[in-house]
């Protein structure tokens, strides 16, 4: 098939499975003008912050303001008082740009690693401190927040396309065991999306956005608070044809907060959110067909006949053919209410969730559906004596969240949903428990002992039945339909796991705004239902369970893991003086166990693994100086080595998937109040591991970003933008493999030279 004949209409006859569709687009003019025509008003005002000590308040502070505001300014002062790696993202750092990414939002923050798949918000791969970093297309590694409640399953995995960092007045950042305080059980972290929510000054916002490559994007916020009473409205449509053949993506979000001061005591804030994601998924090309045309997608590997028999060269997924793509809709509800008697602050946190996720995948692992809800309990209590301190003198979360869901497997057969392979109904439960102090030795010198505590469960009851398991593929030659059939097996497991995470940090203030803080801890990682439940042993020809020469193989992996362990030391400084602020970290983690997601030369998911011993070592740095009244600008830097450590097979080489360096800066310079123009460079000066017996690996690349914005009036602003100005032809990821094979596709294209164009009014 010609690669440009595959159009989203032609898509959307296949998709006989899909749960996920209606009119996205008529939806979003309804509700748009619904919104922009509400009598109410908004002022984004107090965030929902996940820092120490952090209270719902119902006063009007303002948080729209240049300096980012009183909301955001404590939660960065709360978050600088800790002894590890924090920081507090604001939204003025992105406001205005169409289809703000994860990686437009906080990429550039040291530390945080996001290298893009296929250009939007679809499934880019995140991580910290190298945590999840092998694992896709559902993500684990980092505890996800939105207003202090989880996106996360109760297994720990999330799909990272249900952030919306354009929605979020400002983010947190918590690098490392500092997360631990908000019911991690993970190595790399979390991070907290706090919402704006409504003041009493009348404003509303919308904002529009378009750009290269059918991007359209449409924001409005309305809002009203009156005394004791406040709510806020978000609704966000993106829709982008995208840069590469069969790109396309659609995204809406809705989201409402209503905050009810009870008494001087008792504050309380209810979220409700809606979120329906789609995207084609392009895949990934060998380094020749990346260089020749980056917008092409893969048709499979080389299939050459011979007097010995068929020689395959250049594996890769067959895109042209099985048309993958991933649905997502997910339903949110919760709770946050903080009572403060004194010195005692305490907080209960319920949220709920409701996840429909469809994921087409190419043959070699074909079509995974997973519906299901969670529900996460959380209570928080704080003890703070002095008015003075910042942090509490001692602190305690309890974090309980259960889920159970249905997980359906089923043939791919070019695009559409054919016989099922595996039916499991899947739980699981995760506590996690954790306290500690904060105490001042004196003035300057405090030290933070903490112990948590994580008990997880995952249970799988396998409902296929005894049954041989449906095998389905295509002739490599002809092309003709096959069947066949895998072996019978049991997928259910019941899996705990449970250990201790203490921690001992200390922060010393060698004068104001300066400090410098160690801390020496420990994490403990359990393995998600992606982990645990896999499928193997597919093809680019044939699904699961493919038999090799006539034997009949299994479809199914059910590996019994073990929780990744690390014990991490880490040591830095942050701060500002005259003008300048930095803020510096170097870790060291002895990690057993690691929890590696791996494919094959092939594309072809393996089985999750641990690995014996690895380790990981980093540096992250950023520097800010404000030159002149009119010129300001930044770096970021993030170093990168993770390694094996005398593993059997792959020695003491890097771990696949992470870039050993990272470098980010931005020259920010004010015309006037009202005109303002900034430039943004992103270079990876090293190179990325395709593969952990690191034969292959991506190449070096810089882009160069140009931005600008103009304010017209109190009313209108316009932003503009381009990005990657010199068409820089590059992989901004890889698909991991264990062992590469020449020629394999294994290279995730960037997104080309692209402008944008976004009209900002507020009322």
């Amino acid at each position: 098939m010609n690669t440009h004949q595959i159009t989203r209409s032609q898509q959307n006859q296949t998709r006989s499975c899909h749960l996920l569709s209606y009119g996205r687009k008529s939806r979003f003019w309804v509700v748009t003008t619904a919104l922009v025509t509400l009598a109410g008003t908004i002022n984004p005002a107090l965030s929902q912050s996940a820092a120490p000590g952090a209270v719902i308040d119902i006063d009007t502070i303002y948080v729209f303001t240049d300096d980012g505001g009183s909301a955001q300014s404590q939660a960065a002062d709360r978050l600088n008082a800790m002894a590890g790696g924090t920081a507090v993202v604001g939204h003025e750092s992105y406001e205005g740009m169409a289809n703000v990414t994860v990686s437009d939002a906080i990429g550039t923050s040291p530390g945080v690693v996001v290298q893009d798949f296929f250009g939007g918000n679809d499934q880019p791969r995140l991580q910290i401190r190298g945590s999840g970093l092998q694992q896709s297309p559902v993500e684990r590694g980092v505890l996800v927040l939105k207003d202090g409640l989880p996106l996360n399953r109760a297994d720990g995995s999330y799909v990272i396309g249900l952030m919306n960092p354009g929605l979020a007045d400002f983010i947190e950042i918590y690098r490392g065991y500092t997360a631990n305080r908000l019911g991690t059980t993970v190595l790399g972290g979390g991070l907290n999306l706090v919402s704006p929510t409504a003041g009493n000054d009348e404003v509303a916002r919308l904002t529009l956005s378009g750009g290269s490559f059918g991007e359209f994007s449409g924001i409005a916020e309305v809002g009203k608070q009156i005394d004791n009473f406040d709510l806020l409205g978000q609704f966000n449509y993106q829709h982008g044809d995208g840069f590469r053949v069969y790109n396309e993506s659609d995204r809406l979000d809705a989201n409402l907060n209503v905050g009810i001061g009870v008494n001087d005591v008792v504050k309380t804030r209810f979220f409700a959110g809606f979120t329906d994601l789609q995207f084609d998924i392009p895949g990934p090309l060998n380094e020749e067909a990346l260089k020749d045309d980056p917008k092409q997608i893969y048709g499979g590997p080389t299939v050459t006949p011979g007097p010995s028999g068929l020689t395959i060269t250049n594996p890769g997924p067959d895109v042209q053919r099985d048309r993958p793509f991933r649905e997502t809709r997910q339903f949110r509800l919760g709770n946050r209410t903080t009572a403060t008697y004194g010195n005692h602050i305490f907080e209960t946190g319920l949220g709920g969730t409701y996840t429909e996720d469809a994921f087409m995948a190419p043959i070699a692992a074909s079509l995974k559906e997973t519906d299901g809800g969670d529900i996460t309990g959380v209570l928080k209590y704080a003890y703070d004596p002095d008015n003075d301190s910042i942090l509490p003198l001692f602190e305690s979360t309890a974090f309980l969240s259960y889920g159970a869901a249905q997980r359906g497997f089923y043939q791919n057969i070019k695009g559409s949903k054919a016989a099922q392979i595996g039916d499991n109904d899947l739980q699981s439960a995760t506590l996690s428990l954790h306290s500690g102090l904060n105490i001042p030795v004196n003035e300057r010198f405090t030290i933070n002992p903490a112990v948590a505590f994580t008990y997880a469960s995952r249970i799988s009851d396998d409902k296929f039945g005894p049954g041989l398991r449906p095998v389905v593929g295509f002739n490599p030659v002809t092309g003709a339909q096959q069947n066949a059939f895998a072996l019978a097996q049991d997928t259910s497991y019941s899996r705990h796991f449970a250990g201790f995470s203490p921690s001992l940090g200390a922060t010393y203030e060698v004068s104001p705004g300066v400090v410098f803080f160690a801390a020496l801890s420990r994490s403990f990682e359990p393995p998600t239902h992606d982990d645990l439940l896999a499928t193997v042993n597919g093809t680019p020809f044939f699904s699961p369970g493919a038999p090799a020469n006539g034997v009949m193989r299994e479809a199914f992996a059910t590996p019994d893991l073990d929780a990744q362990t690390a014990t991490t030391l880490e040591a830095g400084t942050r701060g500002y003086h005259s003008g300048f602020d930095w803020d510096a970290t170097v870790y060291y983690s002895w990690i057993d166990d690691e929890l590696l997601s791996l494919r094959d030369s092939s594309g072809n998911r393996l089985a999750a693994t641990n690995a014996d011993k690895t380790r990981h070592f980093g540096v992250e740095l950023g520097l800010a100086k404000q030159i002149t009244d009119n010129l300001k600008v930044r770096l970021g830097y993030t170093y990168q080595d993770f390694r094996f450590v005398d593993d059997p097979t792959h020695g003491n080489n890097r771990l696949a998937g992470a870039p050993d360096h990272v470098i980010n800066a931005l020259v920010h310079y004010d015309f006037n109040q009202n005109i303002y123009v900034e430039g943004k460079v992103t270079w990876l000066p090293g190179s990325t591991p395709v593969d952990n017996a690191n034969t292959e690996f991506a190449d070096s690349w810089v882009t160069f970003d140009v931005r600008g914005g103009y304010k017209i009036n109190d009313t209108f602003s316009l932003q503009g933008e381009v990005t990657n100005v010199f068409d820089e032809v590059y992989a901004s990821s890889v698909l991991v493999t264990d062992t590469a094979q020449a020629g394999q596709a294994s290279f995730i294209p960037g997104v080309g030279r692209a402008f944008r164009l976004a009209l900002t009014a507020r009322f």
